[in-house]
């Protein structure tokens, strides 16, 4: 593609993955609670794996696009169900720990591909990138499906279902705080690292960044603060105190990108890794998620709830380029960012404390 196209094509592969992604998290979600975790965890990651290997004989943007939206659909259950799968599968006393591991090995994935991308042309990249998914698939065949979700068929409760979501104005209002608190992060990753070289060159740097490697290093951080979000959870016995440290680590980093004029490099890529650890707290917001309604809609909490943030980056992109074209760049990215974190923050203090609740009950 002309480098003038790069960034609205990119915009829109990026939208179409994670449009992919909120139409999956529906879909897998209410699946999990219906057919079971076990199920969602090895269908999605067969569907996402086929996509990205027909990713690699792509010649068009409109395939390359169509790819993208059905690896979204595949890459929307699998975090979902894991994480409700070990929530409902360990001691309450230390589940954090367990979620805080899916989380964080998971996010290494994208430090792994960074690298395959710079070793490798881009379609062998994606052919990489799928048989590792078909390997994974075949590690995991003997998983074993939760105990609470075993019962809860037993019992022939309502299952699955939206309308219990948005069955009292309690529910929608705990469902909509938990999609919120995550919003901030996905604008860090979904705009100002994907964007990294657009938002170097408004900047004034005189090497533009490399997308890849502000991925690599922002993951890392992601991976690093994701270890010590979930644990500290565990020490400070509160899922709140940890969030809210978190997102104001990260409010002050996105200040600290945003406010750099002509950085070197090396300091660019130090904050994509500060923000990356600042943004951490994946592991915990999705545990808070899983938390926070019965067994019979947890899996479709747990799945819908991240993959409404990560379709957050749709009208956060949108709104990005629209301010960018009236007040600049980095002012337009600065503006996104302070109403993440404000509503990110609102949300939060309506949230209830989560950390070593029962986990054995349903919502009606």
């Amino acid at each position: 593609m002309p480098d003038e196209q790069l960034l609205s094509q990119g915009v829109l592969l990026l939208n179409m993955q994670m449009g992919g992604m909120l139409l999956g998290g529906i879909l897998w979600g209410m699946l999990g609670d219906k057919r079971g975790r076990l199920s969602v965890l090895l269908g999605s990651i067969f569907l996402y794996s086929i996509a990205n290997i027909a990713n690699g004989f792509v010649h068009s943007v409109e395939t390359y696009a169509i790819l993208r939206f059905v690896a979204g659909i595949g890459l929307a259950g699998e975090l979902g169900a894991g994480i409700t799968l070990v929530s409902e599968s360990m001691p309450k006393e230390t589940r954090a720990y367990g979620t805080t591991i899916v989380a964080t090995v998971g996010i290494l994935g994208a430090i792994v591909a960074a690298l395959v991308g710079d070793v490798f042309d881009w379609r062998t990249a994606y052919f990489v990138g799928g048989g590792m998914g078909i390997a994974l698939l075949l590690m995991r065949i003997k998983a074993s499906e939760s105990g609470l979700f075993h019962k809860m068929r037993a019992d022939k409760v309502r299952r699955g279902s939206l309308s219990l979501i948005f069955s009292s104005g309690s529910n929608i209002l705990k469902y909509l705080r938990c999609i919120l608190i995550g919003v901030p992060l996905w604008f860090v990753v979904g705009v100002l690292v994907t964007f990294a070289p657009e938002l170097g060159k408004a900047m004034g740097m005189a090497e533009a960044p490399v997308a890849g490697k502000a991925v690599m290093f922002a993951y890392i951080g992601l991976s690093l603060g994701g270890l010590a979000s979930g644990c500290l959870s565990q020490v400070m016995g509160s899922r709140k105190k940890v969030l809210a440290l978190f997102m104001l680590l990260n409010a002050v980093f996105m200040y600290v990108y945003l406010s750099a004029h002509a950085p070197s490099t090396g300091f660019f890529y130090t904050v994509c890794g500060a923000l990356g650890f600042a943004s951490g707290y994946w592991a915990v917001f999705v545990t808070v998620a899983a938390e926070q309604f019965g067994t019979n809609i947890r899996s479709t909490v747990a799945t819908t709830v991240p993959n409404f943030v990560r379709g957050a980056v749709v009208p956060l992109t949108l709104s990005f380029q629209s301010l960018k074209g009236l007040y600049g760049t980095i002012p337009a990215a600065g503006m996104v960012a302070a109403f993440c974190v404000v509503v990110a923050f609102l949300a939060l203090m309506g949230l209830a404390e989560t950390h070593g609740k029962n986990l054995d009950y349903i919502d009606v």
